[in-house]
């Protein structure tokens, strides 16, 4: 979830001014079970304004020590991949998607169209 993101080009924004040139990274409080796998070319897609909209490459998995626990930074490559978007409630943890379930990358010129009625569209089965 990328929580109060109006849409990919305002994350991507985001992420440059908060990380500067150390690169985009989240960090979540639990590691990933399957964390070979994500680092083997695994993507932490993201929602925004309800639906998946883009996606980034997972480069790392690193573990945070903290005072309370062991956490999980996600290092990211910096570049957001703009996906087909797709509808997507909140929800809280992991989730792995499976190849043939997660949403597909749009070709250059869809992603330049970055129109909000796109995930509208989406979310009543239109795209």
């Amino acid at each position: 979830m990328s929580v109060g993101t109006q849409s990919v080009a305002n994350l991507g924004a985001w992420q440059q001014s908060y990380f500067g040139k150390k690169g985009p990274s989240h960090t979540t409080r639990m590691f990933p079970k399957r964390a070979e796998e994500l680092k083997a070319g695994g993507s932490i897609y993201w929602v925004i304004q309800g639906s998946v909209q883009a996606r980034q490459v997972i480069k790392d998995l690193v573990a945070v020590k903290t005072k309370s626990g062991t956490k999980c930074r996600i290092v990211l490559e910096p570049s957001l991949i703009p996906v087909r978007p797709v509808a997507r409630k909140p929800f809280q943890g992991w989730r792995y998607l499976k190849p043939e379930e997660a949403p597909p990358d749009l070709d250059h010129e869809a992603a330049e169209d970055d129109l909000p009625i796109r995930a509208e569209l989406a979310e009543l089965g239109l795209l």
